[in-house]
């Protein structure tokens, strides 16, 4: 199925329904693009937890409030969140209030951070399971990009060994695509050819 244009003439794998600017924007800036910066990949480690089950467009319009809620991402100010902030969170609408993702924000940093010192930097630690540099897939349609892979697995399974919540092999895969650590623009796509 080809990709049709949005308003702006491009062709996008997500994001060209009228109203959908934020979606369009991350599309176009964000997904599939090579992140490096622990802080970073940090924050899309709680944004794709917080996704299960949901819209990612959902989330992209809530980050704001996200950013607001975890200390603009600092995993060393959310590992330090006390129970009472996470409970308050709950009555948040600017984020999603399912009190396992909120728990999962602080846990999560906390393994984040034991990472970071056991490899140096989170970037490090993740970017091995690519090899070190980004996997480029070469799909026509939406439907034959997989929802796990052999490398989301292998995240997956070490992250919870390491004791992360909301990180099954989906979500993972979601990231590693959110991250760069995987690229699966369309080849119609006007950002195939720029990444």
């Amino acid at each position: 199925m080809a990709l049709l244009p949005g308003t702006d003439g491009k062709k996008r794998c997500f994001g060209n329904k009228p109203g959908q600017t934020v979606y369009a924007a991350y599309h176009d800036n964000e997904w599939g693009v090579p992140q490096h910066e622990d802080q970073v990949l940090f924050e899309f480690l709680v944004l794709e937890g917080a996704q299960a089950g949901l819209n990612w467009e959902t989330i992209l319009l809530k980050r704001t409030g996200y950013q607001t809620a975890f200390h603009n991402f600092d995993p060393e100010k959310v590992a330090a969140m006390q129970d009472s902030e996470l409970e308050n969170l709950r009555q948040n609408p600017a984020i999603i209030r399912n009190r396992l993702k909120i728990y999962a924000a602080r846990t999560n940093a906390r393994v984040f951070l034991e990472i970071q010192r056991e490899c140096s930097s989170f970037d490090a630690y993740l970017w091995h399971f690519v090899g070190g540099k980004p996997i480029v897939n070469c799909w026509y349609n939406l439907k034959d990009v997989p929802v796990t892979t052999p490398e989301s697995e292998k995240l997956s399974k070490d992250l919870k060994k390491r004791g992360m919540t909301f990180v099954g092999p989906t979500i993972m895969y979601a990231y590693m695509q959110a991250v760069g650590l995987v690229n699966d623009h369309l080849q119609d796509c006007w950002c195939s050819v720029q990444i």
